[in-house]
Protein backbone atom coordinates (compact mmCIF):
# COMPACT_ATOMS: atom_id res chain seq x y z
CA UNK A 1 0.00 0.00 0.00
CA UNK A 2 2.50 2.84 0.82
CA UNK A 3 5.12 1.63 -2.30
CA UNK A 4 1.65 2.67 -4.11
CA UNK A 5 0.76 5.99 -1.97
CA UNK A 6 3.31 7.41 0.54
CA UNK A 7 2.10 7.64 4.19
CA UNK A 8 1.00 11.25 3.93
CA UNK A 9 -0.95 10.74 0.47
CA UNK A 10 -2.72 8.19 1.58
CA UNK A 11 -4.03 9.79 4.87
CA UNK A 12 -4.93 12.58 2.83
CA UNK A 13 -7.12 10.60 0.49
CA UNK A 14 -8.38 8.51 3.14
CA UNK A 15 -9.98 11.86 4.93
CA UNK A 16 -10.76 13.41 1.46
CA UNK A 17 -12.91 10.34 0.42
CA UNK A 18 -14.44 9.97 4.18
CA UNK A 19 -15.46 13.54 4.25
CA UNK A 20 -16.89 13.97 0.91
CA UNK A 21 -18.84 10.37 0.87
CA UNK A 22 -20.03 11.54 4.24
CA UNK A 23 -20.99 15.10 4.53
CA UNK A 24 -24.87 15.38 3.26
CA UNK A 25 -25.73 15.16 -0.47
CA UNK A 26 -28.19 13.40 -2.84
CA UNK A 27 -26.63 9.85 -2.38
CA UNK A 28 -26.84 10.29 1.50
CA UNK A 29 -30.34 11.91 1.72
CA UNK A 30 -31.66 9.41 -0.90
CA UNK A 31 -30.58 6.39 1.15
CA UNK A 32 -32.07 7.81 4.35
CA UNK A 33 -35.73 8.49 2.35
CA UNK A 34 -35.25 4.63 1.37
CA UNK A 35 -34.60 3.53 4.74
CA UNK A 36 -36.79 5.45 6.45
CA UNK A 37 -39.88 4.59 3.72
CA UNK A 38 -38.84 1.48 2.83
CA UNK A 39 -37.01 -0.24 5.71
CA UNK A 40 -33.50 -1.11 5.37
CA UNK A 41 -33.39 -3.63 3.49
CA UNK A 42 -34.62 -1.87 0.57
CA UNK A 43 -31.71 0.70 0.57
CA UNK A 44 -28.83 -2.30 -0.27
CA UNK A 45 -29.10 -2.22 -3.68
CA UNK A 46 -29.00 1.69 -3.93
CA UNK A 47 -26.00 1.78 -1.37
CA UNK A 48 -24.24 -1.13 -3.62
CA UNK A 49 -24.84 1.29 -7.08
CA UNK A 50 -23.66 4.28 -5.76
CA UNK A 51 -19.39 2.79 -5.16
CA UNK A 52 -20.24 1.15 -8.93
CA UNK A 53 -21.05 4.33 -10.35
CA UNK A 54 -18.54 5.83 -8.44
CA UNK A 55 -16.03 3.24 -10.06
CA UNK A 56 -17.85 4.10 -13.88
CA UNK A 57 -16.81 7.76 -13.83
CA UNK A 58 -13.23 7.46 -11.63
CA UNK A 59 -12.72 5.49 -15.20
CA UNK A 60 -14.37 7.95 -17.37
CA UNK A 61 -12.24 10.14 -16.53
CA UNK A 62 -8.64 8.78 -16.94
CA UNK A 63 -10.01 8.25 -20.56
CA UNK A 64 -10.13 11.96 -20.45
CA UNK A 65 -13.93 11.79 -20.23
CA UNK A 66 -14.16 13.54 -16.41
CA UNK A 67 -11.83 16.18 -18.44
CA UNK A 68 -14.81 16.84 -20.93
CA UNK A 69 -17.75 17.25 -18.64
CA UNK A 70 -16.04 19.34 -16.15
CA UNK A 71 -14.12 21.61 -19.37
CA UNK A 72 -17.11 22.07 -21.71
CA UNK A 73 -19.90 24.66 -20.76
CA UNK A 74 -22.51 22.96 -22.41
CA UNK A 75 -21.70 18.93 -21.46
CA UNK A 76 -21.09 20.20 -17.95
CA UNK A 77 -24.63 22.49 -17.61
CA UNK A 78 -26.63 19.80 -19.53
CA UNK A 79 -25.74 17.31 -16.66
CA UNK A 80 -26.41 19.54 -14.17
CA UNK A 81 -30.18 20.60 -15.77
CA UNK A 82 -30.57 16.53 -16.29
CA UNK A 83 -29.11 15.90 -11.97
CA UNK A 84 -31.49 18.65 -10.62
CA UNK A 85 -34.65 17.96 -12.71
CA UNK A 86 -34.20 14.60 -11.38
CA UNK A 87 -33.39 15.21 -8.13
CA UNK A 88 -36.79 17.91 -7.55
CA UNK A 89 -38.80 15.03 -9.00
CA UNK A 90 -37.61 12.47 -6.43
CA UNK A 91 -38.56 15.04 -4.26
CA UNK A 92 -42.07 15.24 -5.17
CA UNK A 93 -42.51 11.73 -5.23
CA UNK A 94 -40.95 11.12 -1.55
CA UNK A 95 -43.92 14.20 -0.67
CA UNK A 96 -46.32 11.68 -1.54
CA UNK A 97 -44.99 9.34 1.38
CA UNK A 98 -48.03 10.12 3.72
CA UNK A 99 -47.54 6.60 5.97
CA UNK A 100 -45.50 3.68 6.52
CA UNK A 101 -48.25 1.72 5.64
CA UNK A 102 -49.53 3.32 2.19
CA UNK A 103 -45.85 3.43 0.73
CA UNK A 104 -45.54 1.23 -2.48
CA UNK A 105 -42.45 -0.74 -1.70
CA UNK A 106 -40.91 1.24 -5.37
CA UNK A 107 -42.25 4.26 -4.99
CA UNK A 108 -39.24 6.15 -5.24
CA UNK A 109 -38.07 3.71 -7.56
CA UNK A 110 -34.61 3.87 -6.46
CA UNK A 111 -33.23 0.15 -7.54
CA UNK A 112 -29.26 -0.73 -8.67
CA UNK A 113 -29.20 0.67 -12.32
CA UNK A 114 -30.89 3.80 -11.49
CA UNK A 115 -28.44 4.15 -8.68
CA UNK A 116 -25.86 3.95 -11.15
CA UNK A 117 -27.41 6.02 -13.76
CA UNK A 118 -27.94 8.71 -11.02
CA UNK A 119 -24.08 8.80 -10.59
CA UNK A 120 -23.79 10.02 -13.74
CA UNK A 121 -25.98 13.28 -13.64
CA UNK A 122 -24.23 13.89 -10.41
CA UNK A 123 -21.56 16.51 -11.05
CA UNK A 124 -20.35 16.86 -7.64
CA UNK A 125 -19.07 13.57 -8.33
CA UNK A 126 -17.69 14.33 -11.20
CA UNK A 127 -15.61 17.51 -9.84
CA UNK A 128 -14.33 15.04 -7.02
CA UNK A 129 -13.30 12.31 -9.51
CA UNK A 130 -11.33 14.85 -11.16
CA UNK A 131 -9.37 15.62 -8.17
CA UNK A 132 -8.65 12.41 -7.15
CA UNK A 133 -7.58 12.14 -10.52
CA UNK A 134 -5.04 14.97 -10.56
CA UNK A 135 -3.86 15.04 -7.07
CA UNK A 136 -3.70 11.26 -6.57
CA UNK A 137 -2.91 9.15 -9.39
CA UNK A 138 -1.52 11.34 -12.29
CA UNK A 139 0.66 12.71 -10.13
CA UNK A 140 2.75 11.75 -7.30
CA UNK A 141 2.93 14.72 -4.49
CA UNK A 142 3.08 17.32 -6.91
CA UNK A 143 5.65 15.27 -9.59
CA UNK A 144 4.48 12.81 -12.59
CA UNK A 145 3.36 9.38 -11.43
CA UNK A 146 5.64 6.36 -12.17
CA UNK A 147 2.99 3.98 -11.29
CA UNK A 148 -0.61 5.66 -12.14
CA UNK A 149 -2.03 2.66 -12.89
CA UNK A 150 -1.62 1.14 -9.24
CA UNK A 151 -2.73 4.14 -7.87
CA UNK A 152 -5.77 4.41 -9.62
CA UNK A 153 -6.86 0.76 -8.66
CA UNK A 154 -6.04 1.85 -4.93
CA UNK A 155 -7.63 5.12 -5.07
CA UNK A 156 -11.07 3.32 -6.73
CA UNK A 157 -10.82 0.66 -4.00
CA UNK A 158 -10.81 3.87 -0.94
CA UNK A 159 -13.17 5.69 -3.02
CA UNK A 160 -15.37 2.66 -3.60
CA UNK A 161 -15.51 1.37 0.38
CA UNK A 162 -16.06 5.09 1.41
CA UNK A 163 -19.33 5.62 -0.66
CA UNK A 164 -20.93 2.14 0.57
CA UNK A 165 -20.36 2.35 4.26
CA UNK A 166 -21.46 6.20 4.18
CA UNK A 167 -24.53 5.09 2.24
CA UNK A 168 -25.25 2.16 4.72
CA UNK A 169 -24.53 4.31 7.64
CA UNK A 170 -27.79 6.75 6.70
CA UNK A 171 -29.69 3.69 5.97
CA UNK A 172 -28.93 2.76 9.18
CA UNK A 173 -30.01 5.70 11.12
CA UNK A 174 -33.23 6.25 8.60
CA UNK A 175 -34.15 2.67 9.65
CA UNK A 176 -33.64 3.62 13.35
CA UNK A 177 -35.98 6.52 13.09
CA UNK A 178 -38.43 4.21 11.28
CA UNK A 179 -40.53 3.32 14.39
CA UNK A 180 -40.58 6.89 15.69
CA UNK A 181 -41.85 8.06 12.24
CA UNK A 182 -44.73 5.93 12.39
CA UNK A 183 -46.58 7.82 14.74
CA UNK A 184 -48.69 10.58 13.39
CA UNK A 185 -47.36 12.91 11.06
CA UNK A 186 -44.07 12.85 11.72
CA UNK A 187 -43.52 11.02 8.35
CA UNK A 188 -44.67 13.24 6.49
CA UNK A 189 -42.71 16.32 8.16
CA UNK A 190 -40.06 14.21 7.46
CA UNK A 191 -40.07 13.58 4.16
CA UNK A 192 -40.72 17.12 3.55
CA UNK A 193 -37.81 18.35 4.85
CA UNK A 194 -35.97 15.59 2.91
CA UNK A 195 -37.70 16.91 -0.07
CA UNK A 196 -36.87 20.18 0.47
CA UNK A 197 -32.96 19.05 1.07
CA UNK A 198 -33.01 17.54 -1.89
CA UNK A 199 -34.56 20.58 -3.58
CA UNK A 200 -31.65 22.47 -2.23
CA UNK A 201 -29.12 20.67 -2.92
CA UNK A 202 -30.57 20.66 -6.68
CA UNK A 203 -30.35 24.29 -6.81
CA UNK A 204 -26.69 24.38 -5.30
CA UNK A 205 -25.23 21.82 -8.28
CA UNK A 206 -26.25 24.45 -10.68
CA UNK A 207 -23.90 26.90 -8.64
CA UNK A 208 -21.31 24.39 -8.83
Amino acid sequence: MLSIFSFNEFIALIFFCAIMTFSPGPNTMLTTAIATNEGFRRTIPFALAVPIGWLVIMLASVFGIGALVTEIPSIRLGIKILGCTYLIWLALKLCKSKLLHEVNPARLNMGFARGVAIQLLNIKVWLLAITIMGSWIIYAEGQPSPNPDERLMMACAVVMFFAFISNMTYALAGALFKTWLATGKRLVIFNYILAALLIATAIWTLSI
